[in-house]
């Protein structure tokens, strides 16, 4: 199959690229915005036409999620339109879609693990535009998944974990949220989850995906000095009205996974496993 890879030089694209080696049967073409404007409708059909595209993974989207609340134009061109315009495009080829989502289409208020079934109710702009994405996806493209994700860090690009390592050496007490729970992913799983749904076929739907367990940022920044030998800085607690920002957090994001892993049958790592060999890449480069 060829397979058009979006957002290549993000952390998930960035895992998928680590991987495509193992897949010699599939010919990947990775583009990122240099090479498609996935917001362009007539650029995605002539691209993907021309280059005979079997199906796409969607990594491409707009993260800044406290700018998306002043930018909201942007943020609906490349997280609504766009897929959107991805799923009519490789619909008219009778290809497939796999489509990354966000814990962020709920508002956080649950008290168990989130369903696919689950209504959605994002608080922020970032979430809503997520959520039209995914409305968009699945009514134009037939064969489609959306994954939805959250607390995603890899060795690639800027997140939490790389901002710990470094804040953790260069200061000696910082503070972390407490009171917002949720599951980190490591973006490599995730790629090899999606890997394996291509490999196995497409089942289409919402799944949920992350790592296994439960934490806080709080607790997510103590493992990862903790892990990474870090003893010199003291974190401190902090509620969410103590470091206000533009965006609404979502207090509770646990996902469910029961969903994915019983129709792909996959074994996914507990959280901290996959933060250890992580932060050992991180720390090897």
């Amino acid at each position: 199959m060829k397979i058009l890879i979006t957002g290549c030089n993000g952390q998930l694209g960035s895992e998928l690229r680590t991987l495509q080696a193992e897949y010699p049967e599939h010919e990947f073409i990775n583009t990122d915005v240099e090479e498609l404007d996935i917001t362009d409708q007539e650029k995605v059909e002539q691209f993907i036409d021309t280059h005979e595209i079997d199906g796409v993974v969607n990594c491409a989207a707009y993260t800044a999620v406290d700018r998306a609340e002043n930018d909201k134009e942007a943020c609906t061109s490349l997280n609504t339109v766009a897929p959107a315009l991805l799923a009519t495009a490789i619909e008219r080829r009778g290809g497939w879609m796999i489509h990354i989502s966000t814990d962020y289409v709920f508002n956080g208020k649950s008290y168990r693990p989130y369903r696919e079934d689950d209504t959605p109710s994002p608080d922020s702009v970032y979430g809503s535009t997520k959520l039209a994405s995914e409305f968009g996806v699945t009514k134009f493209c037939r064969r489609s998944i959306v994954i939805r994700t959250g607390w995603l860090y890899s060795s690639f690009g800027k997140n939490f974990v790389k901002t710990m390592l470094r804040l953790g050496r260069e200061k000696s007490s910082l503070g972390v949220i407490f009171d917002q729970v949720g599951t980190p992913t490591y973006a490599h799983d995730l790629a090899k989850a999606i890997m394996s749904i291509i490999q196995k076929g497409i089942q289409p739907g919402i799944y949920h995906f992350s790592n296994e367990g439960v934490t806080s940022w709080y607790d997510f920044a103590l493992t990862i000095h903790r892990l990474a030998g870090i003893e010199g800085c003291q974190v401190n607690p902090l509620h969410t009205e103590e470091y206000p920002t533009p965006a609404h957090r979502p207090h509770y994001s646990v996902l469910d996974k029961t969903k994915i892993k019983k129709v792909y049958a996959l074994q996914i790592p507990h959280w901290e496993d996959s933060l250890r060999h992580c932060i050992a890449i991180i720390e090897q480069a």
